[in-house]
């Protein structure tokens, strides 16, 4: 059956722009080639990796496919409504007692400024907050990060500190911006 047609519109997983779906041992080529933006990868607070491959990608994702959770992580594929491999997200730092939980993004170069990291990102909120009752979602991005300040502020984030000189890349210390957003937060721009 070929996924392009059929009917998304009320899948829980789909927002106005992109699709959430399991990561496939295919991804690894994308993944691989989206490693290649070394800058991008700093800002992620990645760091600069040793070299890698396509193979030695595969093997790291393995554990991932299926949305399998591996080592309290599970990383989703994001696809434009035509299908297009478009980035990944992941959720992550899941604290059942405390209610709370995390989320990592990464949108390839050619498809940024297109809303596809908004929409996503309002999807996995969605699913923390609605559907496993989490009550606080904790983010973080380096201060020279523009794009994703104004992101989390779009989302309703709220920055709620700073930590001096937490991150070293580039020769330089940079310092790291703390969000939250509570479900209450959530609800009241979701539900609008």
């Amino acid at each position: 059956m070929n996924d392009k047609n059929l009917d998304y519109s009320r899948y829980f997983w789909q927002g106005e722009k992109v699709r959430l779906r399991p990561l496939r041992i295919e991804d690894a080529e994308q993944s691989f080639a989206s490693s290649l933006d070394s800058p991008s990868r700093q800002l992620l607070q990645l760091g600069i990796e040793l070299p890698t491959s396509v193979e030695l990608t595969r093997t790291t994702l393995e554990k991932y496919v299926g949305c399998k959770d591996a080592d309290g992580v599970i990383i989703f594929a994001i696809e434009n409504l035509k299908a297009d491999h478009v980035g990944g997200i992941s959720l992550h730092s899941r604290h059942e007692k405390n209610g709370t939980f995390g989320f990592g993004i990464v949108v390839d170069r050619q498809y940024r400024r297109q809303g596809y990291a908004e929409d996503a990102i309002r999807i996995l909120l969605k699913y923390g907050f609605w559907e496993r009752r989490y009550q606080k979602c904790n983010s973080a991005c380096v201060h020279t990060n523009e794009a994703s300040l104004r992101l989390h502020k779009k989302l309703g984030f709220v920055e709620e500190g700073r930590r001096r000189r937490q991150l070293f890349f580039n020769g330089e210390y940079y310092d790291d911006v703390l969000f939250g957003l509570t479900r209450e937060e959530f609800d009241a721009i979701a539900r609008g």
